[in-house]
């Protein structure tokens, strides 16, 4: 019995201690072997932050003019150039619903987001093991928050986003 409880204890600890260790390409050594965007181009870079992703960590679903990005896991970035314009983020999940966020990017600027769980998602997790019922009044109480989707995509000023980016790695 003592045996089996120091087994779980120590399984425990594993999980709950995990933190990913990413093995792609910083952000400086990216840029340096793409270069900046080319003509009538902008790049469009999200991130998500470092911390705990979870079991298995598994990454954020979204689309970008409707393309699916993949591969966004926790400490990580990816990046996607596209021509000069109106672009829109857009991220939906069964029963929550959908995140629009619509921006615009100059030829040659580079745009960033960090992308962040939104509150509604956050309080569907929280409630989880509450049953259906919990599930039905969460829905409900959370009908009124701005975003109804998944996931919360943040615009940030170029200095600050490099300051954030240099510590994650491209997603693969």
């Amino acid at each position: 019995m003592l045996l089996r409880g120091l087994v779980l204890l120590m399984a425990a600890a594993l999980l709950c201690g995990c933190e990913t260790a990413r093995s792609g390409l910083d952000y400086s050594e990216t840029v340096r072997r793409i270069g900046p965007p080319k003509a009538g181009q902008a790049r469009v870079v999200v991130f998500r932050e470092k911390g705990y992703g979870g079991i298995g960590d598994p990454d954020w679903a979204f689309s970008l003019d409707g393309t699916p990005v993949k591969g966004l896991k926790t400490g990580t970035y990816v990046y996607v150039d596209r021509p000069a314009g109106q672009h829109q983020f857009m991220a939906e999940e069964a029963a929550l619903g959908v995140t629009r966020v619509d921006f615009s990017a100059q030829s040659g600027q580079t745009v960033f987001f960090v992308t962040r769980m939104s509150e509604r998602k956050s309080a569907m997790i929280a409630n989880a093991s509450t049953g259906l019922l919990g599930w039905g009044l969460t829905l409900a109480m959370t009908s009124g928050y701005k975003n109804q989707g998944p996931l919360d995509f943040l615009p940030l000023d170029e200095q600050a986003a490099r300051t954030t980016i240099a510590e994650l790695k491209l997603a693969e």
